[in-house]
């Protein structure tokens, strides 16, 4: 049987089989006259160039292990002991790079280079979670932010004293923003105590995140004839008209039952184009996660009803640490991720859905 680096070796060489093909394929003067192969093409092979690049760093690291075991021998004490330094910085260096290959080789979704719709609502645990949908959206709006996004809210409820979020639905404008957050969909939970608990007792409370491709009128096809689109005057605090004219809208997708309502805009025309967003985004990730079921893909995390038990990540306050239950990965700087450092949790889940996906495949070839 194989062992990992034998395999690990033969999908670098697989990679770069593919690779090879692509650029004799784009040297072809056939090709250069059709602009449209040749974009695809080229498209094909830059997203091979990560996985590329790692390979020539894993044998890099492969021939630093060989070289240092061939002096672990020697009669030398000092070299003996540099040679076993050196072999472990390679292999810890080899298992990095594997856990980034594991990573690259995860069968690509088209959708994962959209930008993306955020949608945060308040769970269980009544005003200390709308607090803490509030603290979840500014840690996303700080993360966007430092990888040059754009986030925009589309809709946003607040909380009577405006500290809070019942629920905030936002557009993350940026290549790759669904694909970098897309795991991040579930049930967030925290333990904290309250700003309005006058004992010092630790609280529970639960924020549901929905994330979904942005997508465009190609990606998804509505009837006009399906939808119901009512107009009503906009409740709550804003700006000189919003309250004094008929500008919120309500859009029914009837066939599905899906209802969007904005209401932030003066402008009608304007809360409608956001409703419609809105829309398309929530019918596309409908529509992919039935054909998600029908393939019996791995399983995404559902956001379900927001009951403290759904959990797939933990925020504790009075012990400074987020927890990721799914990747099983703990952190003890609560405080930097709430700022918008999620690059560790993002990376240890991508990390965890290499190895489910590797163990997926497995199993199936066992029962094969």
């Amino acid at each position: 049987m194989p062992n990992a680096t034998s395999n690990w070796t033969e999908k670098i060489r697989d990679a770069e089989a593919r690779a090879a093909a692509l650029e004799a394929q784009l040297a072809d003067p056939k090709v250069a006259t059709r602009p449209a192969e040749l974009a695809r093409l080229g498209k094909q092979l830059a997203a091979l160039r990560p996985l590329l690049d790692a390979g020539r760093r894993y044998r890099t690291a492969l021939r630093s292990i060989e070289d240092a075991s061939s002096l672990t021998g020697d009669a030398d004490p000092e070299l003996q002991a540099l040679a076993r330094e050196e072999k472990a910085s390679a292999e810890a260096q080899r298992a990095r790079i594997e856990e980034e290959l594991r990573r690259l080789l995860i069968p690509r979704d088209p959708a994962d280079e959209k930008a993306a719709i955020l949608e945060i609502r308040a769970g269980a645990g009544g005003d200390e979670a709308a607090l803490f949908a509030a603290d979840l959206f500014r840690m996303y709006a700080r993360y966007a932010e430092a990888q040059g996004w754009k986030l925009e809210p589309l809709s946003l409820h607040e909380t009577g004293g405006g500290r809070g979020i019942k629920e905030v639905i936002a557009g993350v404008e940026g290549r790759g923003a669904f694909g970098r957050l897309r795991y991040e969909k579930g049930v967030h939970r925290v333990q904290r105590v309250p700003v309005t608990e006058s004992q010092g007792r630790i609280h529970t409370s639960t924020v549901t995140v929905a994330i979904m491709p942005e997508a465009e009128e190609l990606d998804i096809a509505i009837a006009p004839a399906d939808l119901r689109i009512d107009v009503f005057r906009a409740s709550g605090p804003g700006g000189q008209s919003v309250n004094t004219t008929d500008s919120a809208v309500r859009i029914t997708h009837e066939p599905s039952g899906v209802v969007v309502s904005c209401q932030d805009e003066k402008s009608q025309h304007k809360n409608k184009a956001r409703a419609l967003k809105v829309l398309r985004a929530r019918l596309l990730d409908a529509e992919r996660e039935k054909q998600t079921r029908q393939r019996a893909d791995l399983r995404r995390a559902q956001v379900g009803s927001g009951e403290r038990s759904e959990k797939i990540r933990t925020y504790n306050y009075p012990q400074n640490r987020v927890t990721d239950h799914r990747a099983g990965l703990t952190l003890h700087k609560l405080d930097r991720v709430l700022e918008g450092e999620l690059e560790e949790l993002l990376d240890g889940l991508r990390n965890w859905v290499a190895r489910e996906q590797e163990r997926k495949l497995v199993e199936d070839g066992a029962s094969a």
